[in-house]
């Protein structure tokens, strides 16, 4: 993957679950994550008692955390609605240069702060909540 420009990392949410999924913030920083977690075979008669891992198996999740400025009223209202909810959601992530991940995620934490000099921002992060799909840019 090339260098890209942060800024082009999209989060979007479907926020009637029909498929059709509409960027909700204008995020300034994100971090987006996927991990594997390894299934621990390890037993008494393991060599040298070494650890050892099943081959092809482990428990995979994604998550992504940022913090930015809503779009308008009605993204913000949305977002904040489905954590008071604890709704899962579909939310599409594109990733630039690399595709776009898509599924339910959870909305784990969602946070406000502000400047008496500045406007509001928010942080959020997101949880992966079922099998995500994943297609690649072309």
């Amino acid at each position: 993957m090339v260098a890209q420009a942060g800024k082009d990392l999209l989060l979007k949410l479907d926020r009637a679950g029909d498929g059709t999924f509409v960027s909700v913030a204008g995020l300034r920083s994100r971090r987006f994550a996927l991990n594997a977690n390894p299934i621990d075979i390890t037993d008494a008669e393991s060599t040298g008692r070494w650890r050892e891992l099943l081959a092809g198996a482990s428990t995979r999740h994604a998550s992504l955390s940022g913090s930015g400025l809503f779009r308008d009223k009605a993204s913000a209202e949305e977002v904040r609605a489905a954590f008071f909810a604890g709704a899962l959601c579909n939310w599409q992530i594109i990733l630039p240069g690399f595709g776009t991940l898509e599924g339910p995620f959870h909305l784990s934490a969602l946070e406000y702060s502000g400047d008496y000099r500045s406007e509001v921002t928010f942080e959020i992060s997101l949880e992966s909540a079922g099998a995500l799909t994943f297609t690649q840019l072309s």
